[in-house]
C-alpha cells in the first residue's frame, strides 16, 4: 500500500529529529528497505490485517509493515521515536496507531479487535520476558503469529532441539505449543549502529496446546531442571515438590539430565504433576 505522500530517506527523518540508538534501550536501527520487506513478508500476506510492532524507533519496520498493507499498531517507549512516527502515521491515515509506554507494562491484548501478527526488531533487553508473557496466557494465544528479530544466539535457543548446547528451558517453552523456525539471518553489519552481535528473525506458528497440562508447571520445571543442568534430575528436580516420583511414574529415568528429554517429555512430565 503506498503511502499518499512520499516518504523521505529514514536516514533523512532521523537526522532531522536529532535521534539516535540508545544503548540504555536496547536499540539499533535498520535502514535497508529490502531487508525490511523480507522481515514483513514472512508472516505471509498482511493486507489489511492487525499487526503489533514492539519498540518501532523511528520507523524503518513500520514503513515496510505499512507497505505490506497491515494495519500497524506500534508501541514506542522513547518518546524522542514519536514525533517521526506521527509523520509516517500522517502518511498511512488509519493505519498505524502509535502507543507511547512500555511493552511490558501494557496489556497488548486489549488493543485489537482480533488476532494480530506481533512483527518486531526487539529491543535486546526486553525481548526475551515478551516472549516468554505472549506464550504464557490462554491458548490458542490472542495472535496470530510472531516474526521476532533476535540476537542470533537467543534466536539459536527458541529453536533448538535436545541434547544441543542451545536447547534449555526457551526451547521448551516455546515449541511445547507452537512451530519455531528462524527465518532469516541478519548480520550486524545491517544495523546502525552495528551491534556486537549476529541477529536473527524468527518465526513462531501457534498450535494445538497439549491437554491437562499448566505453563506454570511446565515453567518451574524447566526452570528447576536447566537451572543446575549438569546435574541429573533427580538432584535438579528436588525443589519441585513430587517432581522425581513423576518421573518414575511415566518411565523416565532420574539419572538423565535435563538437555536430554525432549520437549514431548518435559510436557507428560508436566502433566504427571498435575
Amino acid at each position: 500500500m503506498n503511502p499518499t505522500t512520499p516518504l523521505p530517506p529514514l536516514r533523512e527523518v532521523i537526522a532531522r529529529h536529532g535521534l539516535s540508538a540508545a544503548k540504555s534501550l536496547g536499540q539499533n536501527f535498520l535502514f535497508d528497505s529490502q531487508l525490511l520487506a523480507r522481515i514483513a513478508a514472512i508472516p505471509g500476506d498482511l493486507t489489511d490485517q492487525e499487526v503489533l510492532e514492539i519498540g518501532p524507533g523511528p520507523g524503518g519496520l513500520t514503513r515496510a509493515l505499512l507497505m505490506a498493507g497491515g494495519r500497524v499498531t506500534a508501541i514506542e517507549r522513547d518518546r524522542r521515536c514519536i514525533p517521526a512516527l506521527a509523520e509516517l502515521a500522517e502518511a498511512f491515515p488509519g493505519r498505524l496507531k502509535v502507543i507511547e509506554g512500555d511493552a511490558l507494562r501494557i496489556s497488548a491484548p486489549e488493543l485489537f479487535e482480533g488476532q494480530p501478527h506481533i512483527v518486531s526488531n526487539l529491543p535486546y533487553n526486553v525481548g526475551t520476558p515478551l516472549l516468554v508473557g505472549w506464550l504464557s496466557g490462554a491458548w490458542p494465544p490472542w495472535w496470530r503469529s510472531c516474526t521476532l528479530m533476535f540476537q542470533k544466539e537467543v534466536a539459536e535457543r527458541i529453536v533448538a532441539a535436545p541434547d544441543q548446547s542451545s536447547y534449555g528451558r526457551l526451547a521448551v517453552l516455546t515449541q511445547w505449543r507452537s512451530e519455531t523456525r528462524i527465518a532469516m539471518p541478519v548480520h550486524r553489519s545491517a544495523f546502525t549502529p552495528p551491534p556486537k552481535v549476529m541477529s536473527a528473525v524468527v518465526h513462531i506458528v501457534p498450535k494445538p496446546a497439549p491437554e491437562e497440562v499448566s505453563f506454570r508447571t511446565l515453567e518451574r520445571l524447566t526452570a528447576a531442571a536447566f537451572g543446575q543442568r549438569r546435574k541429573m534430575l533427580r538432584q535438579s528436580l528436588k525443589p519441585v515438590v513430587g517432581a522425581v516420583e513423576a518421573m518414575e511414574s511415566i518411565g523416565l529415568d532420574p539419572a538423565r539430565r535435563a538437555e536430554t528429554l525432549s520437549v514431548a517429555e518435559f510436557v507428560a512430565l508436566a502433566r504427571a504433576l498435575g
